[in-house]
């Protein structure tokens, strides 16, 4: 085995995020159900590249750093450090964290939370032949240099390319070049725009290699960046299902408590070793109804709530069939039953109040799981769903509690309802020993039943997933 130089990955969150509209410093902004800076630190906490993770933040945001640290049990981090007025003041700090030793280090920018491992794992590898490297893409925009409003010059776009981060460097090299900066006195005044922009002033004769970037690697500087990168990084959690293993891992020796008719859920969950609690959907009424069934139960480490779709024919919550989207609407406001009406849009929120201090205990998870189906109340119900998970996500995190939501089809395939009873299935409430389902099995399993559980083996919390 060959032996490599320790990297250290610093995550340079310094900046207060002004162009992005917000009061707090944009790294803290939820996407995703998570904070910028959770999505960038998770990325280096989780490379095999990666052996250290030193963290540089605003002035007066050290502490909550510290705690969100603790919190997501990230294991690398070695240091929070206070940033300093600007990016190259931020850097040199970083640098005197690290102290004097024989390493590599990726500075990186922590408002780019879509950074790739294989990124990470290419700087490396360049790092042992090269003594600085660059993360960087080609410019798909023609560049232009203007004076007064007035083109001057077009420049040629196949030799431009549109720099990102990480950048990385030998300790050594980089350090020198920030001490000769530091001891420039025009450098206060024209500073550069990034930590390679220091090596090419102040260390000529060395060769900075690209390495290649990618555009999901962008970079939250505008309020519109907020919303794409949440898109994408709802997108890049819902591409990367668990693998059977991490199902077995999460769930092994956990007590499950599921509201509703999951058998499907219950089975699958139970093949990975979960102890499984089903309750009738009824008993989501009231609080005090779902809390009994709770207590009973014992210790339940996670709660999920099904709630059925909207039949066709009545309105009611319940299996629904599938119908064209083009024909005329049932399930309307005026002929569903009150009740059901109520269970539909309260249900959500009893079970949730009832499991609040059971999961608060175990450090659990809730996962609501709209009852989609057809009709004119379906989608207020889904969307009712959604925001109640995003609001008791941010409520619940300083507890340890996740919340996720799962969204049911609207029109659900005829032969996969969404909580069809399976054929030859255990009772939900038996642990069943027979080994995991194969992949094949994976893909012949109800997709909301299979979402639920991403939900709860995800680890992370504040997602809304479309089944």
């Amino acid at each position: 085995m060959i032996s490599r130089r320790p990297s250290i990955g610093v995550v340079l969150a310094g900046g207060v995020g002004q162009r992005v509209g917000h009061s707090e410093p944009k790294q803290l902004i939820k996407l995703a159900g998570r904070t910028i800076l959770e999505h960038t630190i998770a990325v280096f906490d989780a490379s095999p590249d990666v052996d250290e993770v030193i963290v540089l933040m605003t002035p007066g945001f050290v502490e909550p750093v510290r705690e969100l640290v603790r919190r997501c049990g990230f294991g690398k981090v070695t240091a929070i450090v206070e940033g300093g007025a600007t990016r190259t003041e931020s850097t040199w700090r970083a640098l005197q964290a690290v102290g004097d030793r024989d390493c590599d280090v990726l500075l990186h920018d922590a408002v780019r939370p879509l950074l790739e491992p294989r990124i990470i794992a290419d700087c490396v590898r360049a790092l042992r032949t090269y003594e600085a490297v660059e993360v960087a893409i080609p410019s798909s925009d023609t560049v232009l240099v203007a004076e007064d409003d007035i083109v001057r010059e077009v420049l040629d776009r196949s030799r431009l390319r549109r720099a990102q981060t990480p950048q990385g460097f030998r300790l050594s090299v980089i350090r020198e070049a920030y001490r000769r900066a530091m001891a420039d006195p025009d450098f206060a005044t024209r500073q550069a725009t990034d930590d390679c922009g220091v090596v090419l002033r102040y260390l000529p004769d060395v060769p900075i290699h690209l390495v290649p970037g990618s555009e999901r690697n962008m970079k939250v500087t505008h309020p519109i960046d907020l919303a794409i990168a949440d898109r994408l990084l709802r997108q890049a959690a819902a591409d990367a299902p668990p693998a059977p293993a991490d199902y077995r891992q999460a769930l092994s020796g956990r007590t499950v408590a599921v509201f509703g008719d999951g058998a499907q859920l219950a089975a699958l969950a139970s093949r990975h070793g979960a102890t499984v609690r089903s309750f009738p959907a009824d008993l989501a009424r009231t609080e005090e109804q779902a809390a009994k069934a709770l207590a009973e139960a014992g210790p339940v480490d996670c709660v999920i709530h099904l709630a059925g779709a909207f039949s066709v024919e009545s309105g009611d919550p319940g299996p629904t069939q599938h119908r064209d989207p083009g024909s005329p609407q049932h399930g309307e406001l005026v002929t569903t039953d009150p009740d059901a009406l109520a269970l539909a849009y309260l249900g959500a929120a009893h079970v949730a109040r009832a499991a609040y201090p059971v999961l608060r205990e175990t450090g659990g998870t809730l996962v609501l799981q709209s009852g989609g189906g057809d009709g004119s109340l379906a989608a207020p119900a889904r969307a009712a769903t959604a925001e109640l998970a995003r609001a008791l996500a941010a409520e619940w995190a300083p507890d340890g509690i996740r919340v996720n939501a799962v969204l049911a089809p609207m029109f659900p395939s005829p032969t996969s309802p969404a909580n069809a009873e399976p054929p030859d299935q255990p009772r939900a409430d038996t642990k069943h020993e027979a080994d995991p389902p194969t992949d094949a099995e994976y893909g012949r399993t109800d997709t909301t039943a299979r979402a639920c559980l991403d939900a709860i083996v995800s680890g992370l919390t504040g997602q809304v997933v479309e089944a």
